[in-house]
């Protein structure tokens, strides 16, 4: 088997690719089943955000790998593969494993060392675990690669000076209007985005904000949290005629203001500047709209000429990171390859304790008058000579799979202890499982040398 990443993110493909191939959250379990039917594809998490649409898959093949996740996504969003090919970045195995890392330490954000794709990620493996699109492979990695994340995050200084998209949008509208403290600022969309704008603009000097959305509800309750206004999505317009500036980040796949309905506004504003920061995919605002007098647009995209400031530490803590991630990839490597002597461990664990079984019984026949008490007290210390036994020849067999030549080793082990039918019969309890094919095809190896 082998791990490939297959996706488009803010460095590869500009913000009206990613529009078009963004997963909905509503979407994503769905989509992930979906992909799971494709043939080669043995296991699956994907990830959709603002920056990135990423796919990981566990394969049996590299080449139909690649093949079927392309025409999975092509199918979906209903798109030539032609269209969005140019764009798409495949890594394979190592890089694969090195890019997952990087994504949940934060190395790979647009903004260095923010930490909310970290709970992005986290989520989007905890939804492939309730689909069942995980196994074996992704099980062990995705909890490896958060845990990870959270460990550079504590330990190093890749999260110092907080910064995220939303921050750097107010600091776009600070470096337009300096002083904040008496602009009239909109936040259009109540989500962690809005949320976190909000927050980023309090701490700016922002006093005079109010937080619009589609369901009233959630408006009231973020900006409750915030000591700021609320306002219904039907009042937008309303709203925006006496503001100075808007951040939107809504989940709509249409935009929410158009170029006609923001020239409109405009007249009734009698032309005072209006800036706009859309951090949206898709995004909430016609690009046309720039074209405006007086209105000042800037999309996700604009923001990464902003981000570079105050880095300087996390740059340093990068480089330490970059280093970390090398022992992450060797430390998942080696745990894969003791993978192969599962099923040798096993067959020999059950041998042991069906010998132990047997020579039970022929105690108890030659024995009858043993009491229950006496019973339990020879099966226990059997089983404990049993386990004494097995513990060198257990930790020998693991150093042999994760060694030189392991195959030649455990068709050695697996001699030596005459385990043969034992094994495959563990192989054939395992084949259920697709995402244990690889545990099949390397323990059998060893058996046929």
């Amino acid at each position: 088997m082998h791990i490939l990443k297959v996706g488009f993110n803010y460095k590869t493909a500009p913000v009206d690719i990613r529009e078009k191939l963004a997963f909905s959250e509503e979407t994503l379990p769905e989509a992930m089943n979906e992909l799971k039917q494709r043939k080669s594809i043995l296991e699956n998490v994907m990830i959709s955000t603002c920056n990135r649409t990423e796919i990981y898959a566990v394969v049996d093949q590299l080449h139909t790998g690649r093949y079927y996740i392309k025409q999975f996504l092509a199918d979906w969003f209903q798109l030539d593969k032609e269209e969005f090919s140019p764009y798409l970045r495949i890594t394979e195995e190592d890089g694969a494993l090195e890019h997952l890392f990087r994504v949940t330490s934060g190395l790979d954000s647009m903004v260095l060392g923010e930490t909310q794709i970290l709970g992005q990620m986290k989520q989007a493996f905890l939804s492939a675990q309730n689909q069942n699109t995980t196994g074996t492979l992704f099980n062990e990695l995705f909890k490896q690669a958060v845990t990870f994340g959270k460990k550079v995050h504590k330990n190093t200084a890749i999260g110092t000076h907080a910064v995220s998209i939303s921050y750097a949008a107010v600091e776009l509208a600070k470096k337009i209007f300096g002083d904040l403290q008496n602009k009239r600022t909109v936040i259009l969309g109540a989500g962690k985005m809005g949320e976190l704008a909000v927050k980023n603009l309090q701490g700016s000097g922002a006093t005079e904000i109010t937080v619009i959305n589609r369901t009233f509800e959630k408006a009231e309750k973020l900006a409750a949290q915030f000591d700021a206004k609320a306002a219904p999505m039907d009042d937008l317009l309303e709203v925006l005629e006496n503001a100075d500036i808007l951040i939107s980040s809504t989940g709509s796949k249409e935009a929410v203001l158009t170029r006609d309905v923001a020239e409109q506004l405009q007249k009734k504003r009698k032309g005072r500047p209006l800036f706009l920061v859309d951090i949206a995919v898709p995004r909430d605002m016609d690009p046309e709209i720039a074209s405006l007098e007086n209105v000042f647009l800037y999309d996700i995209d604009d923001l990464q000429h902003i981000v570079d400031e105050n880095l300087e530490s996390r740059k340093a803590a990068a480089e330490e990171i970059e280093l970390m991630i090398e022992g992450e990839i060797v430390s998942y490597n080696e745990w894969l390859k003791t993978l192969g002597v599962v099923p040798v461990i096993s067959a020999l664990r059950q041998k042991a304790l069906a010998i132990q079984g047997e020579t039970m019984k022929s105690i108890e026949r030659k024995m009858p008058d043993l009491t229950e008490r006496e019973k339990k007290v020879l099966n226990k210390h059997t089983k404990s000579i049993i386990n004494q036994l097995l513990k060198e020849p257990v930790t020998q067999a693991k150093e042999l799979a994760a060694g030189k030549k392991p195959d030649e080793a455990l068709r050695l082990f697996v001699d030596i202890f005459g385990i043969d039918e034992e094994v495959k019969a563990e192989l054939e309890k395992q084949a259920d499982n697709e995402s244990l094919t690889k545990l099949k095809t390397k323990s059998k190896s060893a058996l046929t040398g």
